[in-house]
């Protein structure tokens, strides 16, 4: 993912919007790229910190960003573990199939 694609996407982010591949993408490239992240930053701040004065509410914004990427980084880590474990049971459905038609062959 390039600055012009992520910088595209956060607004998706912000409001979850973004699953999968897609948010692995778009948490990869602003971890490792400080100008995204820098971005990110300023549109959370402006987004998250317009609708919390709006409510009254006392706020690290900072913080609330950092626990926003942390729930993106587990719903990729959670995604990526539920694809691992569909390959296995893909395989075992697989290995079922050829074992049934080896017995009904041998009968």
């Amino acid at each position: 993912m390039n600055c012009k694609d992520a910088e595209k996407k956060i607004p998706y982010f912000l409001s979850d919007e973004l699953d999968g591949s897609e948010l692995e993408e778009f948490v990869g490239h602003v971890e490792n790229c400080s100008e995204c992240e820098e971005e990110l930053s300023i549109q959370f701040l402006v987004a998250e910190g317009l609708d919390r004065l709006e409510r009254g509410n006392n706020f690290n914004l900072q913080e609330a960003l950092l626990k926003k990427l942390e729930s993106a980084r587990d719903r990729v880590r959670l995604h990526h573990i539920l694809w691992r474990i569909l390959i296995v049971l893909e395989a075992a459905v697989a290995l079922a199939v050829i074992v049934a038609l080896y017995i009904v062959v041998q009968l």
